[in-house]
């Protein structure tokens, strides 16, 4: 079988696509996540093997149950804030999952929990937190705004989801989870 010396350069392009395309699965690139916390919170694992807690910069997701009293709660409070915390954190798995649970991170502070604060973007560049924020499932953290490298992004996400009526803010009897964590407090 003769081949022809223009059909050797679309096989030799081919293989350089297609080995390329692979590359990000044999060399993954970003810190992998090795766990969803809840709706602003990732255990993860950086390429020398480190484990640290992210917290999202930016933004407060609600809070889901930490206790059994908690888990078990009927008040409609506690009901509200642990149905819409699910489901900020269940999109963020599903974000994760989707960008084969691999994030790049900005580190912009640590909190007084150790957690080191960032943004958190997918490979692709998806900005989580500014999904969350559109989408009605988090709210802008106005206290630490001021150090938000991408907070005007993250403000006018907000601001569509409020216009558009998404998540939390199709929902009146939601409170907002700093309020929430301080009407709970022991």
């Amino acid at each position: 079988m003769k081949i022809t010396k223009q059909a050797l350069l679309w096989l030799c392009a081919a293989i350089l696509i297609f080995g390329l395309m692979g590359c990000d699965r044999l060399f993954p690139s970003g810190d992998l996540v090795e766990r969803v916390s809840d709706g602003d919170t990732l255990k993860v694992k950086d390429p020398k093997g480190d484990e640290f807690t992210v917290r999202f910069a930016c933004v407060d997701a609600p809070e889901i149950p930490h206790s059994k009293r908690e888990r078990e709660s009927k008040a409609a409070s506690d009901r509200n804030q642990f149905t819409w915390g699910a489901k900020a954190q269940e999109r963020v798995q599903e974000l994760v999952k989707q960008a084969g649970d691999r994030v790049t991170l900005t580190i912009t502070d640590s909190d007084r929990y150790g957690r080191k604060v960032a943004e958190v973007r997918l490979r692709n560049g998806t900005f989580i937190q500014e999904v969350l924020a559109r989408e009605g499932l988090a709210l802008v953290y106005r206290p630490y705004l001021n150090k938000c490298p991408s907070k005007e992004i993250i403000q006018q996400a907000e601001v569509q989801a409020k216009q558009q009526r998404r998540g939390i803010w199709s929902d009146s009897k939601f409170t907002p989870p700093w309020e929430y964590r301080a009407l709970n407090r022991k």
